[in-house]
């Protein structure tokens, strides 16, 4: 059972995003997914109190920190949405779980120098320097011809790890989550730039 784990210390770089439309994805092919929420603010919870009984399910999972974090039984896949601040025993927590580690990031010189900084933490885990748990980046609300988003690329190249693609800044994001959706959930054609933006991430996840 994979586990994603969708992390960044800073806050407001579009890990829920992330999370709500990784989950909606697997929901979308029909696996038993688990969305969980480890955020005292509960973005991914409330978003998914939004979500219609009719869409494919996406079931909660909510972990306070103050046990030991266990995968629950009957779930083919688990995507881990995560707090502004993470830090400490709460990461190394969620990071002995973690299959995969998805970290969204803003081409905002702001994001990447506080990024930077987790990017180093996590690089002295023993599973992520092994190879054991993967890391990626993931470009968030980027125009890729951009000077930002060179930007972006050239600090991503600095320390060594894989862009799985770039997520552009649309409202469609925003209008969607109102509803509790996904852009699995609505008719291609609405979405069909969006879509094909996340098929390198897909892939890579998908990948053992």
């Amino acid at each position: 059972m994979p586990v994603i784990l969708v992390a960044n210390p800073k806050g407001g770089v579009g890990k829920s995003t992330l999370a709500t439309n990784l989950a909606g994805y697997y929901a979308s092919q029909g696996y038993s997914v688990m969305l969980g929420d480890t955020d005292k603010q509960q973005s991914s919870r409330s978003w998914l109190g939004l979500r219609a009984p009719q869409l494919p399910k996406i079931q909660s999972w909510d972990w306070d920190g103050s046990s030991l974090l266990r995968t629950p039984k009957g779930v083919s896949h688990v995507v881990l949405d995560t707090p502004a601040g993470l830090a400490g025993e709460r990461l190394k927590d969620l990071l002995k779980v973690a299959d995969k580690v998805v970290v969204p990031l803003q081409p905002s010189i702001f994001d990447i120098l506080a990024t930077r900084e987790f990017l180093d933490v996590l690089a002295e885990r023993k599973a992520i320097r092994s190879g054991e748990t993967a890391v990626g980046i993931v470009g968030m609300r980027v125009d890729a011809r951009t000077r930002a988003a060179d930007q972006l690329q050239r600090f991503v190249e600095g320390v060594g790890l894989p862009v799985l693609g770039y997520l552009r800044d649309t409202q469609n994001y925003v209008q969607l989550a109102a509803h509790g959706l996904t852009v699995w959930d609505v008719a291609p054609s609405r979405v069909e730039k969006d879509l094909a933006q996340w098929q390198p991430l897909l892939d890579w996840l998908g990948q053992r």
